[in-house]
C-alpha cells in the first residue's frame, strides 16, 4: 500500500507540474511539431574526437529533441541527459542563458520530451553537452519512469509492456532496431538475387504446408471456419506454377501450439522458391542470407552466443544425417532394414519411438537423441527421410531418403530446405500417408490438398525452396536466449 501510495503522491506531484506549465507559462503540455536537425549518436561521431578548445574556437549549433532521462543539479544550473533513437547527450542549462525560458527545465521531470536548441562544448570532465540557448516543452510524462527491471515479475513487465522495457533498458531498444535491419539485410540480399517479393493469405479455407496446429476462426458472411496459416509454403509454390520463378514473402505464422523459450503462437519465417533451382543450390542461398544478417551486427561476421564464439564467416559444414548419427553413435542405417529391425536399435539406444513410426521416422529421432544438441558451428544436415519429408522430392539415389536439408547452429535449426517435390501422384500419396498418420495419432500429420495437387498438375519446374524462422535468427545474431526478446510483443497470459 505505501508503494501504491507513493506512486500516486507522484502522479499527482506530475499534474501539479503540467498545470503549472499551462497557467503560469502558457505552455501546451502535450506540446507541438518540432524540427530538429541533429540525433545524439550523430552528434557524438562528429564532436567526441574534438577538444574543449576546438568547439570554443568554432562554435555549432544544434537542434535536439529527445525524451529526459537523468537530471542533477538545482538553482542557477542544471544538467540532464536526453535520449533519443540513436542514443543519448548530456545538455547543460544555465539560468542566465534562458532567462524566462529557464522554469521549462526547472519544473520538467524525468521523461518529458524537451527540444532544445544550442551549441557543442565539453565540459571540464571532457564529457561532450549542448549548452542550451533555448528550451520547448513537447510533452509531459504523467507517469513516473521505471527504473531498471529485476526479478521474475519486472521481466513479465518488460514483455507486457515493452515501451517501459525501451524507456528503462537501452539494450532492448537497440536489439529491436537490429532485428528491422536484419530483416531488411534479408530483403536486400533476395531482391539482388533476383527474388520478388509478394503476399500471401493468412485466413486460409484448409492449414498446410507443415505439421502443426492451426488455430481455427470462422468467417461469418461465408459461413465457414478458416484456419490462421501454419506456412506460406503451398501458395509460394502455386506462384511457381504460374510462372514467377523466384518469389519469397516474410511474414507471420500462426500455430495453436506450446510457448518456451525458443516458440511463439505467432512468429515471423522467410519461405523462398526458386524454379530450376534444387536443394544443393538452397544451400549457397541460405549462406548468403546468413551471412548478409549477420554483417548488421558484426563486421567479420564473427558472434558470440551465450558464451561460444560462432564464425559465420567459414563454409558452413556439410553432412548428411544418416553419417552423423553413425559417427556419434555407432548406429548405421545405411543398410537397408525392416521396421523391426530398427526399433530393435533404438531400444539398443534407449531411443523412444511411436508404434506407428517407420524406420525414417527412427531414423530422425535417433539424430534428435543424439546429434541435434552438438552442432555449434553452421552445419547443413541433409538426406532427411522421406517419412518426416512429405514436401520434399525422393533422393534419386536413395529413395529412402530426401533432398532435404536443416541448418543448425548451437543446437537449434534456423533453416529448413529442400528440392521441391513436384510430381502430383507423389505427391497425393504422400499426403495420404500422413493422413493415415492422423488416423494412428498424429494430429499434427496433414491433410489433403486437393487445390495444390491440382496446381502440380499443371506443370510444376523443378525447384528449391527454404524456410528460415526470423525470431530465431534475430535471438542468435543479437545474443538472447529467449523469443520473448526478439518479438516485440509476444503471446502473454491476460
Amino acid at each position: 500500500m505505501a508503494e501504491e501510495k507513493a506512486l500516486n503522491d507522484q502522479m499527482r506531484a506530475r499534474r501539479q507540474k503540467m498545470a503549472a506549465l499551462q497557467d503560469d507559462l502558457h505552455i501546451d503540455p502535450f506540446g507541438h511539431r518540432f524540427d530538429r536537425d541533429s540525433l545524439a549518436a550523430d552528434l557524438h561521431e562528429k564532436f567526441d574526437g574534438k577538444s574543449q578548445e576546438e568547439l570554443e574556437a568554432n562554435p555549432v549549433k544544434v537542434i535536439i529533441a529527445g525524451r529526459m532521462v537523468a537530471k542533477r543539479g538545482a538553482g542557477k544550473v542544471i544538467f540532464a541527459d536526453i535520449r533519443d533513437r540513436s542514443g543519448q547527450i548530456q545538455i547543460y542549462a544555465r539560468r542566465d542563458d534562458l532567462g524566462e525560458n529557464y522554469p521549462i527545465i526547472k519544473r520538467s521531470d524525468l521523461g518529458d520530451f524537451l527540444g532544445i536548441e544550442g551549441q557543442m562544448m565539453k565540459t571540464e570532465a571532457g564529457e561532450l553537452t549542448v549548452l542550451v540557448s533555448h528550451l520547448t516543452h513537447l510533452s509531459k510524462a504523467l507517469r513516473p519512469m521505471p527504473d531498471k527491471f529485476h526479478g521474475i515479475s519486472d521481466v513479465e513487465t518488460r514483455y507486457r509492456k515493452r515501451y517501459l522495457d525501451f524507456i528503462a533498458n537501452n539494450d532492448s531498444l537497440v536489439r529491436f532496431q537490429q532485428r528491422s535491419k536484419i530483416v531488411s539485410a534479408i530483403r536486400a540480399y533476395m531482391e539482388k538475387n533476383n527474388f520478388l517479393e509478394v503476399e500471401t493469405p493468412i485466413l486460409q479455407t484448409q492449414a498446410g504446408g507443415a505439421a502443426a496446429k492451426p488455430f481455427i476462426t470462422h468467417h461469418n458472411a461465408l459461413n465457414i471456419d478458416m484456419y490462421m496459416r501454419i506456412a506460406t509454403e503451398l501458395y509460394l509454390k502455386r506462384l511457381i506454377v504460374g510462372g514467377m520463378e523466384r518469389v519469397f514473402e516474410i511474414g507471420r505464422i500462426f500455430r495453436n501450439e506450446g510457448m518456451d523459450a525458443k516458440h511463439n503462437p505467432e512468429f515471423t519465417t522467410m519461405e523462398s522458391y526458386a524454379a530450376y533451382w534444387d536443394f544443393k543450390d538452397v544451400m549457397d542461398e541460405t549462406e548468403g542470407i546468413f551471412k548478409a544478417a549477420a554483417a548488421v551486427v558484426s563486421d567479420d561476421l564473427k558472434i558470440t552466443y551465450q558464451g561460444t564464439e560462432i564464425d559465420l564467416n567459414k563454409p558452413f559444414a556439410r553432412k548428411h544425417m544418416v553419417d552423423l548419427i553413425k559417427e556419434q553413435s555407432g548406429v548405421d542405417f545405411w543398410p537397408e532394414m525392416s521396421v523391426e529391425e530398427a526399433q530393435k536399435l533404438a531400444d539398443d539406444k534407449g531411443v523412444k519411438y511411436e508404434k506407428f513410426w517407420g524406420v525414417g521416422h527412427i531414423i530422425n529421432a535417433f539424430f534428435e537423441e543424439f546429434i541435434e544438441d552438438t552442432l555449434e558451428q553452421p552445419t547443413i544436415v541433409y538426406g532427411h527421410p522421406v517419412e518426416v519429408s512429405p514436401l520434399a522430392k525422393k533422393n534419386a539415389d536413395d529413395p529412402r531418403f530426401t533432398d532435404r536439408f536443416e541448418l543448425f547452429i548451437m543446437g537449434s535449426e534456423y533453416g529448413n530446405a529442400f528440392t521441391e517435390l513436384n510430381d502430383p501422384i507423389d505427391q497425393r500419396a504422400r499426403f495420404e500417408a500422413q493422413v493415415a498418420e492422423r488416423e494412428n495419432g498424429n494430429d499434427e500429420a496433414e491433410a489433403i490438398d486437393e487445390d495444390f495437387i491440382e496446381a502440380l498438375e499443371y506443370g510444376m519446374p523443378p525447384t528449391g525452396g527454404l524456410g528460415i524462422g526470423i525470431d530465431r535468427l534475430v535471438m542468435l545474431l543479437t545474443d538472447t536466449d529467449t523469443i520473448r526478446d526478439a518479438i516485440l510483443f509476444p503471446t502473454m497470459r491476460p
